[in-house]
């Protein structure tokens, strides 16, 4: 076993204290934006070996993947650690985005190599030739936008607006009554699709309406029936005014979730986080699509063919338990899944429910990591990556320990995977 030093990425739209305060160390005076805990080629941890030497994390796996990942793994996923997870503290909107298929992925990679596309270039909408589903667990409250409503709701939005505008004597915007028209059709996918489109390529005159329904809103014009969404519209607007991506977010599912929620997001779902701190898992890809609330490169023609227009129920992920005591959200990937270990200071010990390699991050008091092979402790903010060879694994509490100890593990998820999940 390993204890591992990982990368904090500064993103603006990052919290200046939530991770700092999880992890119980000082805040960087800077924004936190997310801290990554793998072997991502672009920000890998760092292993610490015993006698003290440090090494690339994505380094030392390639040094010997069988021996590390397991033959499993590597069979199922190449010689690279299929899954990447984050601590994820999220002040302001992050861009309205979609992830590709692996099919996607693979193509689009290809093509912008061809095409002599330099690999940190800024119009690259490929960096590697992975997917990218994730999920996301709540640590504070946290606010999102996830997948598309059904065409009617929308349509009930974008109809409330044009009652209160024209009650305030104001001259509806075209878009607006484009995108309820759109709405109308009878087909959902087309319906959503056609109003998605209008909206993301409309422009100057969306930029125009957004000011002007943003004018009648805080005027006092009634929110009632659709409240969260129009105020949670004018916080968008706020860090990203005049954007596409602010009318855009009336045609999707707002959420909060609630501290040990979790939702999974899989290839074509749009989405954007809003606000809050979780622990963000995804299979080992930085692809993404944006289609708004961005300063980013936006590629309007690969987004729409990566978009799945489907109005679809929240995916949510419901904690699992074992009889050995596991706390399991299994999302229907075969690169990871995530286990949350709590223990009292008497506590027994919890099997790690590792398959093929693991990480684990304690956000909590400390812990001991025990294998045939070594054991590890790990105090509130020091993170371990797990060779596949050291399992099986048990998570105990420290002897003497006074308080309760949080701990997330992230492994592959092909025991559950190959439970039918």
């Amino acid at each position: 076993m390993y204890q591992i030093e990982n990368v904090l990425r500064p993103y603006v739209w990052g919290s200046t204290t939530a991770i700092a305060e999880l992890l119980g160390r000082p805040a960087s005076g800077g924004p936190e934006a997310e801290l990554w805990i793998g072997a991502h080629p672009d920000s890998p941890s760092t292993a610490v070996h015993p006698n003290g030497v440090r090494q690339a994390l994505d380094e030392l796996i390639a040094s010997d993947p069988g021996h590390f990942l397991g033959e499993e793994s590597v069979a199922e996923f190449g010689p690279r650690l299929p899954f990447l997870t984050k601590l994820l503290a999220a002040e302001q909107p992050l861009s309205l985005q979609v992830h590709p298929s692996l099919e996607q992925a693979r193509e689009g990679w290809a093509r912008e190599n061809a095409a002599g596309l330099a690999a940190g270039s800024a119009e690259r909408n490929y960096k590697d030739d992975n997917h990218k589903p994730e999920m996301i667990y709540a640590l504070t409250p946290f606010r999102a936008l996830c997948g598309f409503r059904p065409a009617a709701q929308s349509r009930s939005i974008f109809e409330h607006l044009a009652t209160v505008m024209d009650s305030a004597a104001m001259d509806v915007p075209a878009i607006i009554t484009g995108v309820i028209e759109d709405l109308c059709r009878a087909e959902e996918s087309a319906a959503l699709k056609a109003a998605f489109t209008r909206l993301i390529e409309g422009g100057r005159e969306v930029s125009e309406a957004v000011v002007e329904v943003e004018s009648v809103l805080r005027s006092g014009a009634p929110r009632e029936p659709h409240e969260e969404a129009l105020t949670a519209m004018l916080g968008i607007n706020e860090a990203f005014p005049g954007d596409p991506g602010v009318l855009i977010s009336l045609l999707l599912n707002h959420l909060t979730l609630e501290p040990g929620d979790a939702v999974y997001l899989p290839a074509g779902n749009v989405h954007a986080y809003i606000h809050g701190l979780g622990v963000e898992v995804m299979a080992t890809s930085d692809n993404v699509l944006r289609g708004g609330l961005t300063p980013k490169h936006v590629d309007v023609p690969e987004l729409l063919k990566t978009v799945r227009f489907e109005a679809l129920g929240v995916p949510h992920v419901v904690a699992e338990g074992t009889e050995f005591g596991q706390e399991l959200y299994r999302p229907p990937f075969k690169e990871f899944q995530l286990q949350r270990i709590e223990l009292g200071p008497t506590a027994e010990p919890v099997p790690l429910a590792q398959t093929g390699p693991a990480v684990v991050v304690v956000v909590s008091g400390s812990v001991v990591l025990d294998s045939p092979k070594s054991d590890l402790r790990l105090e509130r903010g020091a993170a371990a990556f797990i060779p596949e060879v050291e399992n099986p694994v048990n998570v105990h509490p420290v002897q003497g320990a006074t308080e309760t100890s949080v701990a997330f593990a992230v492994t592959t998820g092909l025991s559950s995977w190959a439970k039918g999940n």
